[in-house]
């Protein structure tokens, strides 16, 4: 049960960043690149300062560092820099499409395979979710932004997957993150584009880094390598549905029929795919 909840609070931050950066980027009030500068900005900050007042030490000079960092850096801007030209639902999909083979394919490499109920429940669940996100009219699909939201998905799974194996889920992502921030200065060059930073828009992005980014993802880490590796890419499949609910609840978006249905098989694909062997749930 602790470990369904601490995952429910995951997916709830991870979905709270979509939130927030549809608040906060569709709305005008910052630019892309400064949500993405900020938002790294804050984690590092915040993630830095409760791993000193725990009187522990950053560990970043070291190797697995440039595998987090690294990956963390490919995600951040990939995203940003993706929804420049992506609709919502449709950088999802590719995002958490890319995720799962991504992950499912490193896994088998390292002699961890998915099994087929995971397999049949993560086709369950994606399709729900392609069903729920996918527009309802012909839509003109920009290649740059599919190729920066696909190395996104890239660096996602690599992030998880280097999870797995971190002795310390706070000091490890205080590091990542204090690490990935000088890449991530040069978003703005990469973007381009006039900056734009209002108060309620940077107030938005500091949210998002410092505590559904960076607490969050130190959460991700204390819980992920509780998972195998096909599990840890199945279960973030919640993220946008809590993401689409949130909308409704908070937004005053629709709840449609798909929606609910849509949710219903993304829940009860995941639910397929967590009733596996004990062996498969400490597989690393």
């Amino acid at each position: 049960m602790r470990l369904f909840l601490l995952t429910a609070l995951t997916m709830t931050a991870f979905a709270a960043n979509s939130i927030l950066n549809r608040l906060a980027v569709d709305s005008g009030t910052i630019d892309p690149a400064s949500f993405a500068v900020l938002r790294v900005a804050a984690g590092a900050l915040v993630l830095a300062l409760l791993v000193r007042w725990r009187g522990r030490s950053l560990p970043l000079l070291v190797p697995r560092r440039i595998i987090g960092a690294g990956s963390l850096v490919l995600y951040m801007i990939g995203f940003s820099a993706a929804y420049l030209t992506l609709d919502a639902g449709l950088g999802a999909l590719i995002l958490f499409g890319v995720v799962q083979i991504t992950i499912f394919v490193l896994a088998s490499l390292r002699g961890a395979p998915p099994q087929l109920r995971q397999i049949v429940g993560a086709a369950i669940a994606f399709g729900g979710l392609a069903w729920v996100l996918s527009p309802s009219e012909t839509v003109v699909v920009d290649p740059a932004g599919v190729a920066f939201m696909a190395a996104a998905g890239v660096g996602w799974a690599v992030y998880t997957l280097a999870g797995r194996s971190e002795p310390d889920a706070l000091a490890g992502t205080a590091a990542n993150f204090c690490m990935a921030l000088p890449p991530v200065l040069l978003a703005p060059l990469i973007l381009g584009g006039e900056p734009v930073v209002s108060l309620t828009g940077a107030a938005f992005a500091v949210l998002s880094g410092a505590v559904t980014s960076g607490l969050g993802y130190a959460l991700w880490y204390s819980v992920v390598g509780r998972f195998s590796p096909a599990m840890a890419a199945i279960v973030q499949l919640a993220a946008p549905v809590i993401a689409l609910i949130a909308g409704v609840l908070l937004l005053g978006e629709v709840a449609s029929l798909r929606l609910v249905a849509g949710a219903v098989l993304v829940l009860g694909g995941i639910a397929l795919s967590v009733r596996m062997t004990p062996e498969s749930n400490t597989t690393k």
